[in-house]
């Protein structure tokens, strides 16, 4: 039996699967066969290493394992190239060109672990500080109550406002806003009226100047009056 002789089906070639972010900002996973730094730049599709440098370097711990994550990208490069994905703090104000790739450690490991683009998205939140669940904040909304929702119709305008003595229909008689208290009338032929009744306009102005000091008011017969007296 020839003992040199190796079977291709057992030999096992580890791939270590990392991120690369497009310039127009989607994230797809790609893998290398044996990291070096130095070889990175071509997995984003340069040409040259020149300017493709780690950028940064993210710690924290995901389900119990800690994991370090490190960007590297190019800060130079042609106009309309721009990388357009948000990338998180402090990176969030870097501009970058072309391709950026995102590799994965875990603690005190030199050699790279796999980054899926799942366990990317948990690390992405957690970089952000959590975002807000926007569906739960919607079904909160939707839940709460309209506080007029049990009053009944005619206590509301057709709007659905409250009718308060401020917010009325436009078609109510604007003598609904007089408040409770007031005398509101001028001299002629209109009667006057409050929440007391109604009588003769002439009658009632007779009867408040009969009240008041003739010697300090001198009232002409043919003079128009307009008084309005809170009682």
């Amino acid at each position: 039996m020839n003992t040199n002789y190796l079977n291709p089906l057992l030999i096992l070639i580890i791939m270590t699967t990392l991120i690369i972010v497009d310039k127009n900002g989607t994230l797809k996973t790609s893998s290398i066969k044996e990291y070096k730094e130095e070889d990175l730049f071509k997995k984003c599709g340069f040409k040259k290493a020149d300017g493709f440098n780690k950028d940064t370097e993210w710690k924290m711990k995901i389900d119990g394992t800690t994991y370090i994550v490190k960007l590297y990208g190019k800060t130079t490069g042609r106009a309309n190239s721009e990388n357009k994905y948000d990338f998180p703090p402090p990176s969030d104000n870097t501009l970058f060109f072309g391709s950026c790739l995102l590799i994965g450690f875990q603690k005190k490991e030199t050699t790279p672990c796999d980054l899926s683009l799942e366990l990317w998205e948990k690390m992405y939140e957690k970089l952000f500080g959590g975002f807000e669940d926007l569906a739960a904040t919607q079904a909160e909304d939707d839940a709460e109550v309209d506080e007029l929702a049990n009053v009944d119709v005619k206590f509301k305008t057709k709007d659905g406002y409250l009718k308060d003595g401020f917010v009325v229909d436009d078609n109510e008689d604007s003598s609904a806003n007089t408040e409770e208290g007031d005398v509101s009338f001028s001299t002629g032929d209109e009667e006057a009226t409050s929440e007391y009744g109604t009588e003769d306009a002439d009658d009632l102005l007779e009867n408040v100047l009969s009240e008041l000091d003739e010697d300090e008011y001198d009232y002409s017969d043919e003079e128009e009056i307009e008084i309005e007296l809170n009682i």
